[in-house]
């Protein structure tokens, strides 16, 4: 069985490293490091790599809503169980995924 205080533990940390990255990928995108390059050619890497780092913003953005709700489930006590079929979540997946709500096989069924 999980160590729900570990758990919690793993999740506020990683949501912590999210929260700090989504602060950079902020800075660089609002352009807080300085404007655009005066050079036309390293004005399009710059705006490739704005597209970049707008696509890590809404994945992190994402994981964090994920992690939020992990925490939720764990205050309601429903931790380790599948939001779909309401089986237990096996340990190894929780272990490599905390903040998953699906077992495999659902997850599975998810993708397809």
């Amino acid at each position: 069985m999980h160590n729900e205080k570990l758990v919690r533990q793993r999740l506020l940390e990683r949501k912590g490293e999210l929260l700090v990255r989504a602060g950079e990928v902020h800075a660089d995108i609002t352009r807080a490091s300085g404007p655009l390059d005066k050079d036309f050619a390293e004005q399009v890497v710059q705006m490739e790599n704005d597209a970049v780092l707008a696509g890590l913003s809404e994945s992190t953005a994402a994981e964090i809503a994920m992690i939020n709700k992990a925490l939720r489930r764990l205050d309601d006590g429903n931790y380790g169980q599948c939001s779909v079929c309401g089986q237990p979540i096996d340990e190894r997946r929780l272990a490599a995924l905390p903040h998953s709500d699906h077992c495999i096989r659902c997850a599975e069924y998810a993708q397809r």
